[in-house]
């Protein structure tokens, strides 16, 4: 009588056992898009430290996911909007204006740009005056272009800010190596050949509104008259962007900046 006791509740103990999950796959991607709706409804409500936590969360946690390249969009796009804020960041601190203080030299002195610093608290021109806080930028940036897949990526140390679709030279002819941006210029004049210049106006000057030249004579980064070339190998040798988006990297990056261009 023991032992069919025993045998029937070692029964009753299997059947009535739990069967276990045999994936946690759903638990995964409900983590991931919970992340998500998280990270949007933070930007949207203009917590920008927090929304680009959660999607750095995203870009880290989730490689394979479907969701990356809008997850590696919004991530950038936060990115920027929070180098043009007056919003503190690990990479920026506030500069206390001292008396025959200019924008410029201020920019110079730490290592960025004028226009950065206007545009990150707000200044509609060029006026300061002494005892105004400002918030100023120490990041350390650098460019990479690779010819291969025409993509300009903007660093700040070893972290992506931003990548942009560029078009790069014909044949291959945009040069290798690493360089330095050496001279900056809004609306620049296009010197087509010696002795013949194309103003900035001219609808036929093709450098559109800016140009960062680099240590390499001749060749440069600049926006464009042919958006619909972008991502393709069409130019001169020069590289070519946008113009809403050579406008943003013109006011990021000051002179000095590297320039890495590779095949």
């Amino acid at each position: 009588m023991l032992l069919i006791v025993s045998a029937f509740l070692v029964f009753q103990s299997v059947k009535t056992e739990k069967p276990r999950p045999a994936s946690v796959a759903p638990v995964v991607v409900n983590d991931e898009l919970a992340l998500f709706d998280k990270a949007k409804k933070a930007a949207g409500e203009g917590d920008l430290v927090r929304a680009k936590a959660l999607y750095q969360g995203i870009v880290e946690k989730f490689p394979g996911s479907g969701k990356i390249a809008s997850a590696q969009e919004a991530l950038e796009d936060i990115n920027v909007k929070l180098l043009f804020s007056n919003i503190p960041t690990a990479d920026s601190e506030t500069y206390v204006v001292q008396k025959g203080d200019t924008l410029n030299k201020i920019a110079r002195n730490i290592g960025t740009t004028p226009e950065m610093i206007a545009r990150s608290n707000g200044l509609t021109g060029s006026a300061i005056r002494a005892g105004q806080s400002l918030k100023v930028c120490k990041a350390k940036f650098s460019i990479v272009v690779d010819k291969s897949q025409n993509i300009l990526t903007l660093r700040s140390g070893q972290d992506i800010v931003k990548t942009y679709r560029v078009s790069t030279g014909k044949n291959s002819c945009t040069p290798v190596g690493a360089f330095k941006i050496i001279n900056k210029i809004v609306d620049p004049p296009w010197y087509k050949e010696p002795g013949v210049v194309i103003a900035a106006s001219d609808p036929k000057n093709v450098l559109g509104s800016r140009w960062l030249g680099i240590s390499k004579p001749s060749y440069g980064i600049h926006g464009t008259i042919q958006p619909e070339s972008i991502g393709q190998s069409v130019t001169e040798g020069c590289v070519r962007m946008k113009n809403s988006e050579v406008e943003e990297l013109y006011d990021i990056v000051p002179e000095g900046t590297e320039v890495v261009i590779t095949e």
